[in-house]
């Protein structure tokens, strides 16, 4: 693992994985505002798959990093300050499982809302009969993304800051 940027114990990859939420965020809001809006459907439309494709890769990236920390011997948890036997290591790995159960979700969810959104609608988009599913599917997977970012986010705390 090469370390980070930020001046924390964690590595070069968690913290371009942490700074990079702070993006995507205001981006999905974004995104969302202009097709809701705006009605910039085709601007909407690219806008997700960049975030999809940036996320897949960001993603691909973390986990070939932490796979690789792993074989050298060198897991996350020997940068966090990780303790087994007490309260706080709790903690911190109460927190991991939330998140991973959110960022599970939410690429499912997005893979999902993608592809449906790529057969259903037609090319240039503009709304069409899947418009309403859509929507309810799209608002799942954009607060699924959210709650991937916080807990992201706390757990980064938690387990390389604090």
């Amino acid at each position: 693992m090469i370390d980070g940027f930020l001046g924390t114990r964690a590595s070069l990859m968690l913290d371009f994985v942490f700074l990079a939420m702070f993006a995507v965020i205001p981006v999905l809001g974004y995104s969302i505002w202009l097709v809701k809006y705006r009605r910039k459907y085709v601007l909407h439309k690219r806008l997700q798959l960049l975030l999809g494709v940036i996320l897949l890769a960001a993603v691909t990236t973390f986990e070939v990093d932490v796979r690789v920390a792993e074989y050298n011997g060198r897991p996350w948890t020997m940068r966090a300050t990780v303790a087994p036997a007490t309260e706080p290591a709790a903690i911190v790995f109460y927190t991991l499982y939330v998140h991973l159960f959110f960022a599970v979700t939410t690429a499912v969810l997005w893979v999902f809302v993608i592809v449906q959104a790529l057969r259903r609608f037609p090319n240039p988009p503009t709304p069409a009969a899947y418009s309403f599913r859509h929507m309810r599917w799209a608002r799942l997977a954009a607060l699924d993304m959210f709650l991937t970012a916080l807990t992201g986010w706390i757990f980064y705390w938690l387990a390389f800051v604090r």
